[in-house]
């Protein structure tokens, strides 16, 4: 809905300027854009400067408010280089919070404490851009009356609610202490000294900001600053509304509207290099910012100076890279459909010949648009595509130059190249780039950006008259033509990869693995450290493999919920690469990502990929490097053991290759189990008896008399890391304390083996929160952990694994946001338990 807001706001703003600057020629704009005196210039930059810390003074103020102070230094890059990705991309919560989160993740922060930064930094700019208009509509209302054709009356009214309500806002914090909620979000309201420094810090942003352009108009234009000022504001908030990246189409239209007594040329000239300085150049300085630094702190020594800014490169890449790459591209783009300048012509016409200029004009659009669409897979990290941006950058210098001399624009390719170049090791991701899933917010960037080239170029050319001859027409001064033909080659671009993708083979529905699929999984889950990637062998879930055959996701479908049980199996360097492939094929066919049972180390992996995190519960360890049962702490476990080999008990270990000839006698004490238990199988994040799936692990045997009584299946993982057991069953025959018995020989056992830790499992909707403050989830798991007994004894699980002095490892469910979190609970719950009827019994 956003993206389609957008695109047509933006052409409706495209409509009006059209008409607007009817008559004026691009070359005039340019002419007063260059013409501008070098003091208007400088006081530009020192207002742009003046802006951009004030912006600092968001995070700043953010950060204060959580609790966490960071150095000032910090503060002032993330901010800068966060707000400048925002600025130009637009959807600055989005874009910029994606860059603020990769930055601030790093200095230590949690993603909770992120997103209450990200939500705060949105509010004070929010809450000061109404403060800012409450006092323009009572000090101003005539000239804001003239903008927005209302009554000086009316706007004052408006005005004073404004600023009531910004007051209100002030005095809130001081009033109520508690959380405000809303939906499942909470967040504390700053105190009135916060409140305060917000609407200053705005103010200041924003009266700085406009004075960026206010320096750049024509001398000869006579305008107070006030007067000025009250445009400036609305049309900043118009372009906000209209979530167009950086207010493009949008802020010019509102402008050349409201100061109507302006000369066109000069605004747009103003405009032009306010553009420049304010958004373009602190875009490309936020690139380099942080390369430079760390070059500057390697020293002397280039190698490890270009070590240290790899680094840098690869961790910020993704983000800072994409954004950076797409403004590239559309800079391209544009270029392509304005005029060379005729001195540089010129002197190319003596040293290139005509049709390697045609030529070259055409690759730099193609490459522009190339850009633009491979920025997005480039931001997903895909491999394939910094491959193609590295030789599309190629191309886009050599074209620039060849095509015009622009050297400017083959500079900005080059550092872009090297940037890139240098954060190679961050696009790790093997995956098809057309395969992959756009959103519609991209879509409506692509689309804003094409559209805006073409319109430029109408502009431009809006005195040649249009014939079928302009295609065919070739000359050093024909700009018009080359215009032409680089728009169709813009626009065959992106028709041609819609329709490969729209074309492209249709993903058919995956089904459960054959016996060559479970034996590729049960090779790597005998390689990888978790013990649990052994559920992949029940054959129950579907298995997608990574092209390399070392690494796998495990899922169930049910619905539109696309389940993976775990993190993604495999080598650290693919685990990031699969979810994302898993995403891809889920949104291919329409459905919900999820993720059951996560860690805590790949949180920042599901948070970028645009998924909401819920607490599931705490997993518990038993460290083995040392275990004993010796000593006070072990005691009731070690007099449970005695008692047991008393009558008669003996434990052995079972390696795969011999179960199966206890297969029958492990049958019957299972079915014995189920019926003593008034249950039936689970599945999908639990084991059920399957002869197959248990013949292919170690397993563990209680004897009685020489009789087995008692069994449990081993998951033993790479052999060293971690050993876990799935089913653990006995007859009724069995001694009382047999299971203690059990656990007790078993950690024995593991640690006699080798193995650092004995993972008891996970003990659901443990763990949570408290407080009465507390996230509604936790406070709802809170209370069927007390009284589900019914469902699940979720209290007495936690509390036999509680006796073994456990260490508590935290898991999650990592989903999409929203609404439809209750039905894929629900899923999921099905999907364990065997179907709603099993989810109904206990």
């Amino acid at each position: 809905m956003a993206a389609s807001l957008a695109v047509g706001l933006f052409l409706v703003a495209i409509w009006v300027l059209g008409r607007e600057v009817a008559g004026i020629r691009l070359a005039d704009v340019l002419h007063r854009a260059a013409a501008l005196p070098g003091e208007a210039i400088a006081a530009a930059i020192g207002f742009v400067v003046l802006s951009y810390v004030a912006l600092a003074g968001y995070d700043w103020l953010a950060l204060k408010h959580i609790g966490r102070r960071l150095p000032l230094v910090e503060v002032a890059r993330a901010s800068f280089v966060a707000t400048a990705v925002g600025h130009n991309l637009g959807m600055a919560m989005l874009s910029g919070g994606a860059i603020r989160y990769r930055l601030y993740s790093a200095a230590g922060l949690s993603a909770a404490e992120i997103a209450a930064v990200i939500g705060m930094v949105g509010v004070t700019f929010g809450i000061g851009v109404m403060f800012v208009l409450s006092l323009i509509l009572l000090v101003e209302p005539v000239t804001a009356g003239a903008v927005l054709h209302l009554d000086p009356i009316v706007l004052k009214v408006i005005g004073g609610a404004m600023l009531a309500a910004a007051l209100v806002y002030v005095t809130l914090g001081e009033v109520r202490k508690a959380p405000v909620r809303l939906r499942h979000w909470q967040f504390s309201l700053p105190g009135a000294s916060t409140a305060i420094l917000q609407l200053a810090f705005a103010a200041v942003d924003i009266a700085a900001a406009g004075a960026v352009l206010f320096m750049l108009l024509p001398a000869d234009v006579h305008v107070g600053f006030a007067h000025f000022l009250c445009v400036y504001a609305l049309a900043i908030a118009a372009g906000v509304i209209s979530h167009v990246p950086g207010g493009l189409g949008v802020f010019e239209s509102v402008l050349l509207l409201a100061l109507p007594d302006l000369p066109k040329d000069g605004l747009l000239g103003a405009i032009f290099a306010y553009r420049l300085l304010y958004y373009l150049a602190p875009l490309l300085l936020a690139l380099v910012l942080g390369l430079a630094t760390e070059l500057v702190r390697g020293g002397r020594r280039v190698n490890q100076g270009l070590r240290l800014a790899s680094s840098l490169a690869g961790r910020a890449s993704p983000q800072v890279l994409a954004a950076v790459i797409f403004v590239l591209g559309a800079v391209l783009v544009f270029s392509g459909a304005t005029p060379g300048f005729g001195e540089r012509m010129d002197l190319l016409d003596i040293f290139v010949p005509l049709a390697v200029v045609e030529l070259s004009h055409m690759a730099a659009s193609f490459a522009g648009v190339a850009l633009m669409l491979l920025a997005h897979s480039l931001y997903r990290r895909v491999n394939a595509a910094y491959q193609v941006s590295f030789w599309m950058l190629v191309v886009a210098i050599v074209g620039s130059l060849v095509k015009g001399l622009d050297y400017e624009e083959a500079a900005l390719a080059a550092l872009v190249l090297g940037a890139l170049y240098l954060g190679r090791a961050g696009f790790h991701r093997r995956a098809s780039i057309l395969e992959a899933q756009w959103s519609s917010s991209w879509i409506a960037l692509v689309l804003i950006a094409v559209a805006g080239s073409l319109w430029l170029g109408l502009f431009a050319y809006q005195h040649v008259s249009y014939s079928n001859e302009l295609w065919w027409r070739f000359a050093l001064d024909a700009d018009a033509p080359r215009f032409l033909r680089a728009t169709l080659v813009v626009v065959l671009t992106g028709t041609g990869f819609a329709l490969m993708r729209l074309f492209s083979p249709h993903v058919p529905v995956p089904g459960l693995p054959d016996t060559a699929a479970l034996a590729t999984a049960d090779r790597i889950a005998h390689v990888v450290p978790h013990s649990d990637s052994a559920l992949a062998l029940l054959g129950d879930k579907c298995l997608m493999f990574n092209e390399a055959q070392d690494g796998f996701v495990m899922y169930r479908v049910r619905g539109s919920s696309w389940i993976a049980m775990g993190d993604p199996v495999g080598p650290e360097d693919e685990i990031e690469s699969l979810a994302w492939k898993f995403r891809e094929l889920s949104d291919q066919h329409g459905g919900r990502t999820i993720f059951y049972q996560v860690d805590a180390d790949n949180l920042a992996l599901y948070v970028d990929m645009g998924l909401g995190l819920l607490k599931l519960g705490e997993e518990a360890l038993i460290p083995l490097a040392d275990f004993s049962l010796a000593g006070s702490a072990r005691a009731d476990l070690r007099q449970a053991h005695r008692r047991i080999e008393r009558e008669g008990a003996s434990f052995e270990i079972v390696p795969p290759g011999e179960v199966s000839q206890h297969l029958p006698r492990l049958r019957a004490i299972s079915d014995e189990w189920l019926v003593a238990k008034g249950t039936r199988e689970k599945g999908f994040s639990l084991g059920r008896f399957d002869e197959a799936y248990i013949a292919s692990c170690h397993c563990a045997l209680i004897r009685v008399g020489g009789d087995i009584v008692a069994f449990a299946n081993l998951w033993t993982g790479d052999g060293r890391t971690e050993v876990s057991v799935d089913l653990m069953r006995y007859a009724n025959a069995a001694p009382k304390g047999t299971m203690d018995y059990l656990f007790a020989e078993l950690f024995l056992w593991g640690a006699r083996q080798g193995y650092g830790h004995f993972n008891l499992g996970m003990a659901p909707l443990s763990g949570l929160e408290t407080h009465p403050l507390a996230p509604l989830w936790h406070r709802i798991g809170t209370l069927v952990y007390r009284h589900g007994e019914h469902f699940y004894n979720f209290e007495g699980l936690r509390a036999y694994k509680a006796k073994f002095k456990p260490e508590w490892k935290p898991k999650y469910l990592a989903a999409p946001r929203g609404l439809g979190l209750p039905t894929v609970l629900l899923d999921v719950s099905a999907l364990i338990s065997g179907g709603f009827k099993g989810l109904l019994g206990r």
